[in-house]
């Protein structure tokens, strides 16, 4: 009996739209497993010996995004070592290359289901990530200049993909400005009539 591909479910939006926070409630409410990109990024880099770490560095610090091989072996091998099958992949595709080099390596190994888009104002998510640096997050990139880099990217790259991603009718979008139990009441409805 062939084991059942890994079903994927990617969530994006701009930074500070409640990602992390609304994944977290999934993965209570629908027994998902949260696997954040920047996360794995950043936990490789601070790995004692990474082979990447110097590179991701780099990368974070400028607002730039991790070349796609390092984020899907990362991911991949989150997928293999959680022994799951239903996954959240926060924070990914954010570019054309993401999603291409995702495509190669990975599309033949997963099901992608939908594209979870928590659309938000910037100003909303402007001072989430503020509030969110200033309350201790411990996140380098939660500071004004990172921000308008972040968001700036996240225009330029991110939302072009999401377009992509809707024009093929796989887009289920979130009104994230209200707050967090009220955007994921809208968020169950999804999932629940996607049959999770």
């Amino acid at each position: 009996m062939s084991v059942a591909m890994p079903k994927v479910v990617f969530v994006l939006g701009g930074p500070g739209a409640g990602k992390g926070t609304q994944c977290s409630k999934i993965v209570d409410r629908f027994q998902f497993t949260h696997l954040s990109a920047g996360d794995l990024l950043r936990e490789e880099r601070a790995r004692e010996g990474s082979e990447f770490g110097q590179l991701i560095d780099d990368y974070i610090r400028n607002g730039k995004i991790v070349p796609v091989e390092v984020t899907c072996s990362l991911l991949e091998n989150a997928m293999k070592n959680s022994g799951k099958s239903l996954f959240l992949i926060d924070g990914f595709p954010r570019n054309q290359d993401n999603l291409d080099g995702w495509n190669r390596q990975m599309s033949d190994k997963t099901e992608m289901q939908f594209v979870l888009f928590f659309d938000c104002a910037e100003d909303v998510c402007v001072t989430r990530c503020l509030g969110r640096g200033q309350g201790g997050s411990g996140r380098s990139d939660d500071n004004m200049d990172s921000l308008k880099k972040r968001i700036q990217t996240y225009n330029n790259d991110s939302l072009p993909i999401i377009k992509h991603f809707d024009q093929a009718g796989q887009v289920k979008k979130i009104d994230a400005s209200p707050d967090a139990d009220e955007v994921f009441q809208q968020v169950e409805r999804v999932f629940l009539a996607s049959g999770f």
